[in-house]
């Protein structure tokens, strides 16, 4: 997950403002630094603790999973990497899945309603899928860990370190929970935007 980057919002977004449901507090940016899990360096021995479903977030995670042999059921990217555009090799390894593809709207340092219904959505399919974000899809670990049925692997980067497995759990989803009530804004609205109880 690592840390959220600022938000920066472009001219005439006002309609996708309407759509954010939380946002990042200054304060809590420090909160992201600790991997929830595990972290690895390769692909296959990520791979090799993996049992139930595979759901990604970050474009050069991804890459590394499908390289290692295996596409995630649900991949979440932005075509960024720590704010800046992934490599052509990245981008060409994300565009060669064979996956359906879900698009929405993110910004930077929030969730949205429309990114939730995507991850929603995904989750709830049987194909693989790629959620391609507009603006940033650094928090969506977080809903990814409160969705994600118990016994599946989400996996996220921690820059400079790696890609942190996190197996969920009851007390993984719990852990997120309080990270998410932490966050100001509509919490009704962001787990109803899930269809889970919060």
């Amino acid at each position: 997950m690592g840390e959220p980057g600022t938000d920066e919002r472009r001219e005439g977004s006002d309609e996708t403002e309407g759509e954010v449901v939380l946002t990042l507090p200054e304060g809590m940016r420090g909160a992201f630094k600790e991997p929830l899990g595990p972290l690895y360096t390769e692909g296959e021995a990520l791979l090799s603790e993996v049992e139930g479903s595979l759901i990604a977030v970050g474009d050069v995670v991804t890459a590394h999973l499908v390289r290692a042999g295996r596409i995630p059921d649900v991949a979440v990217v932005d075509w960024l990497t720590e704010r800046d555009a992934v490599s052509e090799a990245t981008r060409e390894t994300l565009e060669g899945i064979e996956s359906e593809r879900i698009e929405a709207t993110n910004p930077a340092a929030t969730v949205s309603r429309p990114a939730l219904s995507a991850l929603r959505e995904a989750l709830g399919r049987e194909r693989p899928v790629l959620v391609v974000v507009d603006g940033e899809e650094d928090l969506l670990t977080l809903p990814a860990l409160v969705a994600a049925p118990v016994g599946s692997s989400v996996v996220y980067g921690q820059p400079g370190e790696g890609m942190v497995h996190v197996r969920v759990t009851e007390e993984v989803g719990d852990r997120a929970r309080g990270l998410i009530d932490r966050m100001d804004g509509d919490h009704e609205a962001f787990y109803a935007a899930l269809e889970i109880d919060g």
